[in-house]
């Protein structure tokens, strides 16, 4: 049986008795019996956190991507709650007062494995911020659902950082959100007064589906492990006029644009040999964000095989594909992406220009695929040092 950080806590809840505390958390801050941690917590010897904050879409999960939150009241406790994700770049880390009548901060999030995924910024900024006020900082560990083993992918170039990509980390980096942090507090030389609870029972090894943990979505598109898993490389479609998916039931696992021939996109795909994926050719109508109420067509991403399933690679596959291939509706996304428009956010998710040129300038990305293996035994190596579970 795995227990998380949350869980453990609550057994040693007595830690917390007489301290004036906040909880960083969303919707998937739960324990193991389905209970909100901020009520777990309220609950036990702890008694009710003195705040709550919350990242991008909310303390609640409500907010579409790159939408702001607000702040306001738990309904259940009346605590406040304040938001780490507002309509501007600042608003992304938050002030010095935000912890001002607090000892300790718990931050409680669930991440899904991927750099682009925004709670680690969000979880490691707050924590310094208030490291650096005088505040004590416990981090609640979970799994990384899409296991500590895969590292794929390079590493961000410098001048090309962003919330989607915060840290020198390969796309899928195979960290807990704890071991995450435990890096970058090493990478950053952080004071003494921060502690990492460990799981129980979770291996490197495991997969969500392995944890016999209920899956609560952590944010509004991510409803299911199957969309974690294609996440690394269907993220990437975020920074294209296509659909990821967003406004139907299977965000990221579609992909698709009016005007594309679904079955010879498929086809394509199929002949880049990219393992543990089909690409089934599909029809879809999103309700919302690109392309909404209309028809587009494109394929459904099918894994079959979550062992060796390449996600990343797949995502770059299937954008090359559509670039080269069905030009006249490929596009990259124009307009600012989480407050950046000096760049475009292709090369924010890849960590640099590489991609996107080699498509440009038709060289192909053969090459600069190969090169991630370099980027991913030097990390390897660096993690080395912060890996808390065998």
């Amino acid at each position: 049986m795995i227990l998380t950080g949350c869980d453990r806590l609550l057994l040693e809840a007595e830690n917390l008795a007489g301290r004036r505390y906040g909880l960083l958390g969303h919707g998937a801050s739960v324990t193991r019996d389905l209970r909100p941690t901020h009520l777990a917590l309220a609950a036990s010897a702890a008694g009710a956190p003195a705040a709550l904050y919350g990242p991008e879409h909310g303390y609640y999960g409500v907010e579409q991507d790159m939408i702001a939150s607000r702040d306001e009241r738990d309904p259940w406790t009346g605590t406040p709650i304040l938001s780490l994700y507002g309509d501007s770049v600042d608003s992304l880390r938050p002030s010095a007062g935000a912890f001002s009548r607090l000892d300790l901060l718990l931050i409680d999030l669930q991440d899904v494995g991927s750099r682009y995924y925004t709670y680690a910024a969000t979880a490691v900024w707050a924590a310094e911020v208030a490291l650096g006020a005088g505040v004590e900082v416990w981090v609640l560990d979970r799994p990384n659902p899409l296991g500590g083993e895969v590292i794929e992918g390079d590493l961000p170039r410098p001048g090309h950082e962003s919330f989607v990509g915060a840290f020198a980390n390969p796309v899928r980096h195979g960290l807990t959100l704890g071991e995450l942090v435990r890096l970058e507090a090493r990478r950053r030389d952080w004071p003494e007064g921060w502690r990492i609870w460990e799981m129980e029972g979770w291996r490197r090894r495991l997969r969500w589906p392995d944890t016999g943990l209920t899956w609560i979505a952590p944010s509004p598109n991510m409803p299911t492990f199957e969309t974690a898993l294609v996440f690394p490389g269907g993220c990437l479609v975020e920074a294209t006029n296509l659909s990821e998916g967003r406004g139907t039931t299977r965000p990221f696992q579609l992909v698709g644009a009016p005007g594309i021939a679904a079955h010879r996109l498929a086809a394509a795909l199929e002949q880049r040999g990219v393992p543990g994926v089909r690409f089934l050719p599909v029809y879809f109508r999103p309700q919302f964000q690109k392309h909404a109420g209309e028809v587009c067509a494109g394929v459904q991403l099918v894994v079959t095989d979550a062992e060796c399933f390449a996600s990343y690679r797949c995502g770059i596959e299937l954008l090359a594909v559509v670039h080269d291939q069905f030009s006249e509706s490929f596009g990259w996304r124009a307009e600012p992406y989480e407050f950046v428009g000096d760049q475009p956010a292709i090369d924010l998710l890849t960590g640099g220009p590489e991609f996107r040129l080699a498509l440009e300038n038709g060289v192909g990305v053969e090459e600069w695929v190969g090169s991630w293996a370099d980027d991913e035994d030097r990390f390897r190596r660096e993690r080395e040092g912060v890996l808390l579970y065998s």
